[in-house]
């Protein structure tokens, strides 16, 4: 009986890709492979006749196999007349090939051996390679991924959800390269190999809000026919502006999508409150240097370089079982150590500095200049190869962003704390970090009247100065001057008499109740007669013409004797 001949009883469903019809059971594994043209005939048992639609369909598809094998029919000829030349001619491998591909496999995988040849194309691969070495060697289970252990530790709540294929919306929040993207690819790699979920990764720098859309009706449709989740995850989510976002609210709320997004800023300020409420913020901290270290390990024995203390001699690290063309790769401890300090936590730039040596090393070993003692044997790579490919070239700073404003808020407290070693240091990060100079004066300026005030009337031209001078001659000479500044204003004794007065006036204002009480008549100018004779200006006592101090009122009748020094203001 041919698969459009199956009757309701047996509760098919049909796959809208091949027109087959599938055991509910094993349709959501057969949709997967009847899309990627991977489809495999052991998912499920193949009938007699070909699929109905079958010539419409192999112009716009994959070909497709699977179906349901009605009851009496001889499952090994079906499976093998209905089969393509392609799956019949990996049927008919021989033993002997399948034996050969099963010994390659298992020398392939053997990636803690030290033969030769096994490290010698490791390492090839590595040079040959069209992706960063970042990328290759991206964890694919929460058992190799490194340095969150606060967020996903062994007994933490996030952790038990992921392994239970409870996944939430997520908003994943952290610097480059602490694993954001990685943790996401884990969860799809789990979800794939589970069957639970289908996932689909997008980036807002390069998706418009029509492509969001499209995956979203894809996904209502997964969840109608198949009773499968899509999990979205969209990199770099604060690039979709307000009402980009505001597309995710409905779909998140109601569990069409589960949304994991990743973004270096904070969602405070980035993401839209309405979209944070419907999701739990994960944030991921910069890796530490032992982190580091283990991935840096990790790395090593993946491409079977051989890990060796400092060489001090020549013969310190010998390899003359190794052949001139394939080279033993060793690095030292000590190179290691160095790229996990110098990354800056940053995972991605520690495993490019640690290719880019490698790469470096054995171009030159090509070249015959390896090793200075005539030793072509070996490739060493030491500490001050590394320093030499992965230079600190710019600090982890964000102009635009809560870097920005962390960094000034840490200069103000440390001068405010007359801790000028501090306050230097953070002058230093700003401004080495890309931030406008013009910015930092203005800054100065400010806090020269509010820190510091009337104590040292003299730091508030000195700040002037700065800015007028930090105008003048820009980046980088303006450095030294702004730094002059900055240990000028911690030195100096700190005041801030007048700007708690100020303040104290804004409360009073913000405070009072009814319309605000008049100036007084005395008080007021009177430039025409009209005013003169409503009594503007009648009484004032001109201070000049005295000789000794004149007692005249000054605030409203509401406000005499208030001091704004020593009042302290009440909420009404």
């Amino acid at each position: 009986m041919a698969d459009s001949e199956v009757p309701d009883s047996f509760g098919a469903v049909q796959c809208p890709v091949c027109s087959d019809k599938f055991q509910p059971a094993t349709i959501n594994a057969h949709l997967d492979n009847c899309l990627s043209g991977n489809d495999n005939p052991k998912l499920s048992t193949t009938d007699n006749e070909p699929p109905s639609k079958k010539s419409r369909i192999s112009n716009e598809y994959p070909p497709c196999t699977s179906a349901v094998t009605p009851a009496g029919t001889d499952t090994k000829s079906s499976s093998t007349s209905s089969m393509f030349s392609m799956f019949q001619h990996k049927q008919k491998m021989s033993a002997k090939e399948r034996d050969e591909n099963t010994s390659n496999t298992q020398i392939n995988d053997a990636s803690t051996s030290t033969d030769k040849k096994t490290v010698s194309l490791s390492v090839r691969a590595l040079l040959n390679t069209d992706k960063p070495l970042a990328e290759k060697l991206r964890p694919n289970t929460l058992e190799e991924y490194f340095g969150q252990n606060k967020v996903l530790g062994e007994h933490t709540l996030l952790r038990s959800l992921l392994q239970s294929q409870e996944v939430p919306s997520l908003i994943l929040w952290g610097p480059p390269g602490c694993g954001k993207t990685t943790l996401a690819h884990i969860i799809a790699s789990s979800s794939k190999k589970n069957g639970t979920a289908r996932f689909v990764a997008l980036s807002a720098t390069s998706s418009s809000t029509n492509e969001v859309r499209e995956v979203i009706k894809q996904a209502q449709n997964e969840l109608r026919l198949f009773k499968r989740k899509t999990i979205l995850f969209i990199d770099e989510i604060h690039r979709f502006n307000k009402s980009q976002q505001d597309t995710f609210l409905p779909h998140v709320e109601c569990g069409t999508v589960t949304l994991i997004g990743a973004t270096t800023e904070n969602p405070s300020f980035q993401v839209n409150s309405a979209l944070l409420s419907r999701c739990r913020v994960i944030v991921l901290e910069r890796l530490s240097v032992e982190a580091m270290g283990s991935i840096l390990k990790r790395a090593v024995d993946a491409l079977g370089i051989q890990l060796v203390p400092v060489v001090d001699s020549e013969d310190g690290c010998s390899a003359s079982a190794a052949l001139p063309s394939e080279p033993q790769v060793y690095i030292e401890q000590k190179a290691l150590d160095t790229i996990a300090h110098l990354c800056d936590g940053d995972a991605r730039a520690g495993l490019n500095g640690l290719q880019l040596a490698v790469q470096a090393r054995m171009a030159s070993h090509r070249a015959g200049m390896s090793d200075p003692s005539g030793a072509p044997t070996r490739v060493l790579i030491q500490e001050e190869h590394v320093k030499e490919g992965l230079q600190r070239s710019h600090i982890l700073y964000d102009k635009a962003g809560e870097e920005h404003y962390n960094s000034i808020s840490a200069l103000h407290k440390s001068m405010r704390g007359s801790h000028e070693n501090a306050a230097l240091y953070w002058l230093g990060r700003m401004l080495e970090g890309g931030e406008d100079p013009l910015y930092v004066a203005r800054r100065l300026v400010r806090f020269a009247s509010e820190d510091v005030g009337l104590v040292d009337p003299a730091a508030l031209p000195q700040a002037v100065a700065a800015f007028q001078a930090a105008h003048f001659i820009g980046m980088p000479e303006c450095e030294v001057i702004l730094a002059q500044c900055v240990v000028y204003l911690a030195r100096a004794p700190k005041s801030v008499e007048v700007y708690k007065a100020y303040s104290n006036v804004k409360a009073c204002l913000r405070n009072h109740r009814g319309p605000l009480p008049p100036v007084p008549l005395h008080l007021r100018n009177a430039p025409t007669r009209l005013m003169k004779n409503l009594g503007y200006s009648k009484g004032y006592k001109y201070n000049p013409a005295f000789s000794s101090p004149v007692d005249q009122d000054y605030l409203p009748e509401e406000l005499r004797g208030l001091d704004f020094f020593t009042w302290t203001p009440t909420d009404q």
